[in-house]
C-alpha cells in the first residue's frame, strides 16, 4: 500500500476507494454475477474483503512512514442478503494503540445496514 489504497486482491472485487481520511475511509463494490453465491446473493467473501481492505486503508492514514499493518482478526455479522446494486462500506478507527488499533465497518445497500465488523489491526515496523 503505498498510497492508502491496496492494488491486488481488493481489485479483483472491483473495489474503489470514493473517499478517505484521518481514521477513516468509504469504499464501494458494484455487485456483479461474478461476485454472488449459488443463490444469487452477494458472496459474504466479497463483502469480508470491503470490511477488511476499509480498516487497513482507514488505518493507514494514522500510521507514521515506517509502520505498518496487518489483520489480526475481524469479527462480521451479515444483516441482509443484497443481489443487486452498489454496496458502501464506510469505516473509522475507533482506537489505536501502540501497537493494536481497533476498528468498525458498517456494510450498507440503498437505505439498509447489510453487515457490521469490527476488527483489530497488529501495528509494527518492519
Amino acid at each position: 500500500m503505498t498510497d492508502g489504497t491496496p492494488e491486488t486482491f481488493s481489485a479483483v472485487i472491483g473495489l474503489e476507494f470514493t473517499d478517505r481520511g484521518e481514521g477513516w475511509s468509504r469504499g464501494e463494490v458494484t455487485v456483479s454475477d461474478e461476485l454472488t453465491n449459488p443463490n444469487g446473493v452477494l458472496h459474504g467473501g466479497a463483502t469480508y474483503t470491503m470490511a477488511d481492505t476499509g480498516m487497513a486503508v482507514a488505518l493507514q492514514s494514522e500510521l507514521e512512514p515506517e509502520e505498518r499493518c496487518a489483520t489480526i482478526e475481524i469479527k462480521i455479522s451479515y444483516l441482509e442478503p443484497v443481489t443487486e446494486g452498489t454496496v458502501v462500506c464506510e469505516t473509522s478507527l475507533l482506537r489505536r494503540g501502540g501497537s493494536i488499533a481497533f476498528l468498525e465497518s458498517e456494510i450498507s445497500h440503498e437505505d439498509s445496514v447489510v453487515a457490521r465488523a469490527t476488527g483489530s489491526f497488529s501495528i509494527f515496523t518492519p
